[in-house]
């Protein structure tokens, strides 16, 4: 009788155990999910920051970048405790141009290749323009630019179709001044003096485009890491992302977002250029330029 009970007892104590494993198994499985791959239900309240710094690297697929020895700060980056990338990130289109016009006006504005704009310049809803009429401001700033508010096409290795802002250069409808368009030799080192939201365009040497990812990936550690660092204590956010993969890979690229108010870990929920515009339109209360009125914003990743 006492062996009956004492394994009776044992195989209670056994599946009680078991139980409680499964459960904190089932609650660890829970809060990974919830860490790396959050969904998407709620708006929730978008923080506000005071800068914004976007920089736009060229034609690299995410599995290029991410694991890759050859873009060591950008995978540090990736698992820095203030930032979060985005493992579900694709481009809208091919080729080049049109990603960077859907990215600042949520439209390709008729644009279907990298040639100059014929309908260039443009009077429609933009980013620039939308933060200009909201009493905030914008700037691009090019490497390699020939001097404020050049527009031509391309001039060594600066490229017109990297830089989607200059298409609306002008006084009319929805247009913005040629001094929002700056050589990135103007780019600030007080980063207090940064606009509230500025686009970084580094040249098709240093953009991953004709140079190589290593050569990419060390020009924005030399140029952006110390604004990176100060954006983690002065309400500002770092955006890292490409203008489309190589054209072999689902358009899959890498979206990193870096700043104080960003929670850490990898977001599996898919965005586009379009949802990065409407993120930053809904940050400052603007009206929505074209598609960016059409999707939801990122609202899931902020502390």
């Amino acid at each position: 009788m006492k062996s009956k009970f004492v394994n009776t007892f044992c195989v209670l104590a056994f599946l009680v155990i078991s139980v409680s494993s499964c459960k904190k198994q089932q609650v660890a499985e829970s809060q990974q999910v919830q860490n790396e791959s959050t969904s998407d239900l709620t708006a929730g309240t978008l923080p506000k920051p005071d800068h914004i710094v976007i920089v736009v690297e060229e034609n690299q697929a995410y599995s290029k970048i991410m694991g890759s020895a050859s873009a060591p700060f950008i995978n540090t980056l990736a698992k820095d405790p203030d930032a979060v990338l985005f493992a579900n990130s694709v481009a809208v289109t091919h080729p080049s141009q049109p990603n960077y016009l859907d990215l600042y006006s949520g439209s390709k504005q008729g644009v279907i290749n990298d040639d100059y704009p014929s309908n260039a310049p443009f009077t429609t809803p933009n980013l620039g323009s939308q933060l200009i009429t909201k009493g905030k401001s914008f700037v691009t700033y090019s490497q390699s630019l020939p001097k404020v508010g050049y527009n031509g096409d391309k001039k060594v290795a600066y490229v017109h179709r990297h830089n989607p802002a200059a298409n609306w250069i002008g006084s009319g409808t929805h247009q913005i001044p040629a001094t929002t368009n700056q050589p990135f030799s103007a780019f600030p080192s007080d980063y207090t003096k940064l606009p509230t939201v500025s686009l970084v365009v580094p040249n098709v040497n240093c953009d991953m485009h004709d140079g190589s990812i290593s050569k990419g990936d060390t020009w924005l550690e030399n140029n952006l890491k110390k604004y990176i660092k100060w954006a983690k204590t002065n309400n500002s956010l770092f955006i890292l992302t490409f203008d489309e993969d190589d054209d072999k890979h689902g358009n899959h690229i890498v979206t990193i977002f870096c700043g104080l108010m960003v929670r850490s870990g990898k977001d599996i929920i898919q965005i586009d250029h379009y949802r990065v515009l409407r993120t930053i339109e809904d940050m400052y209360g603007l009206s929505y330029a074209g598609n960016a009125a059409n999707v939801k914003p990122i609202s899931n990743c902020w502390k």
